[in-house]
């Protein structure tokens, strides 16, 4: 079962089709077999949390916080790192930044 702070490879849908397709994501949290997860990418001209081959990741990468979705459990394939703390921490500090809207 992933757990928050993985990069996993998962089976996902594209937002503008019904087309899937494996990429990488970093799991936000998992819950009664759903996986909330954000996007990963090699175009590192998109913005967002880099991800360097130094810290585990295949290639030079970019989380993409703009990019948050839900899968089952079954939809990962695999894990490939824990991110670290610090990368943790970061990705927590630029979610809660985008949900400060939310404050009453």
């Amino acid at each position: 079962m992933p757990k928050a702070g993985d990069l996993i490879v998962a089976t996902v849908q594209f937002t503008d089709t019904a087309d899937v397709k494996t990429r990488p994501a970093v799991v936000l949290f998992e819950e009664f077999g759903n996986v909330v997860i954000a996007g990963v990418t090699s175009n590192l001209k998109m913005k967002g949390i880099p991800l360097t081959k130094s810290e585990g990741a295949i290639k030079d990468s970019v989380i993409k916080l703009n990019y948050i979705f839900t899968i089952s459990n079954e939809m990962v394939s695999k894990v490939i790192l824990h991110l670290s703390k610090e990368k943790k921490r970061l990705v927590f500090e630029e979610l809660s930044k985008r949900l400060d809207g939310l404050k009453t």
